[in-house]
């Protein structure tokens, strides 16, 4: 007598998985490498998993099978092999799903001024309707909270999902989160990198966002871990960089310019914010001097082919608005008022311009070899 596959795959539907209630040819158990050689039957069985209990009753109830509907003559016992199909990870679920931007706003150096930047489009784009957060991601010098006058505010904790969710402080129509909410304001974060990027991790996905238009990011200043933890958690729109125009600040900016775009990370710049543009006396408004150099961002932004999104001059009213915890932005009628107005909306056009252009940006996997 011969043997053909047919024959042994009409036997093996004879064998019904115990937990199932099904044989095992209908659930797509018995391999498609079936070899027959004179009177020796071989196959493989896949399995889900490589511990699974029924693999000795099935394997055994193969080999009845096959000896009582092909042959008794058949040589099968040690013959059937056992596969286990691989496991598909599922994605992680993507951070923040009801956050539609999320804007970076990073510097080459510090003392640029990058915090004052992010906490007047903050407020600037609350005023304009935007729903609007702020994460301060610097770790080891969160400013933000003096900057909204929220230093002694503790959030509190929430259950969404089961999940203890951390509820932003709201000022100014802006919610924020800083690690400066957690800690003492007097002492200093003496943390290895390993503690800091956890705790920005925390700050993003335990944070009580809600729906948000725009999630600014005030990023440390450089090149650091935290950058890369940032672009490593979540998708990241787009980044402004902010500089001063004289050329040891721009040549800082050129660096936080390549990190971004760099093939690895390659999240779109959406610009360049140049502080401290020009001192404006109170007493002389339409008088501007030049003290860190003109021109210098928009010589870059030339250059490197991106955008200049804005100029903000040094009025001694933004100095006294940081340190009062009120930002320049909230009087719109001012000088520096106008120009955070029209920062936040060139930002605006330079992110829906980014959406229009581009695919969503992917979360940066770092793979070690």
């Amino acid at each position: 007598m011969s043997f053909y596959p047919k024959l042994v795959l009409d036997a093996l539907k004879h064998v019904i998985h115990p937990e199932k209630e099904k044989d095992i040819v209908s659930l797509g158990m018995v391999e498609d490498d079936i070899r027959i050689d004179g009177k020796r039957i071989s196959f493989s069985l896949k399995f889900e998993r490589a511990n699974d209990p029924f693999i000795s009753s099935i394997k055994k109830a193969s080999v009845q099978a096959i000896k009582k509907y092909v042959s008794e003559d058949a040589e099968i016992e040690g013959n059937i092999f056992i596969k286990v199909k691989p496991r598909i990870p599922k994605p992680a679920p993507k951070l923040l799903p009801q956050v539609k931007n999320i804007v970076a706003v990073a510097s080459g150096k510090g003392g640029v001024g990058k915090s004052t930047i992010a906490a007047n489009l903050a407020v600037a784009l609350a005023r304009m309707g935007y729903n609007t957060g702020l994460l301060d991601a610097d770790i080891y010098g969160p400013s933000i909270p003096k900057m909204f006058q929220t230093e002694d505010a503790r959030p509190l904790l929430r259950k969404v999902d089961g999940k203890d969710k951390i509820i932003p402080v709201e000022k100014y129509g802006v919610k924020i989160l800083s690690i400066g909410y957690f800690v003492n304001p007097e002492d200093a974060l003496v943390w290895r990198g390993a503690m800091a990027t956890n705790a920005l991790r925390q700050l993003i996905a335990d944070g009580d966002w809600g729906e948000l238009d725009y999630l600014l990011i005030d990023l440390p200043p450089g090149t650091s871990d935290i950058h890369l933890t940032a672009v490593q958690t979540i998708s990241i729109t787009g980044a402004v960089i902010v500089s001063t125009p004289q050329d040891v600040a721009l040549a800082d900016a050129r660096k936080g310019i390549s990190m971004f775009t760099s093939d690895k990370i390659n999240v779109p710049v959406l610009g360049l914010v140049e502080n401290m543009s020009w001192f404006t006396p109170a007493e002389l408004p339409d008088n501007k001097y030049y003290i860190f150099g003109e021109g210098g961002c928009r010589r870059l932004a030339d250059e490197l082919k991106t955008k200049l999104l804005g100029q903000i001059p040094i009025v001694q009213s933004i100095r006294e608005g940081g340190d009062k915890g009120e930002p320049s932005a909230l009087n719109p009628d001012t000088i520096t008022g106008k120009a955070f107005t029209e920062l936040a909306q060139t930002v605006v056009a330079a992110v829906k311009e980014r959406n229009e252009k581009l695919p969503p940006t992917k979360v940066v996997e770092i793979t070690r070899k």
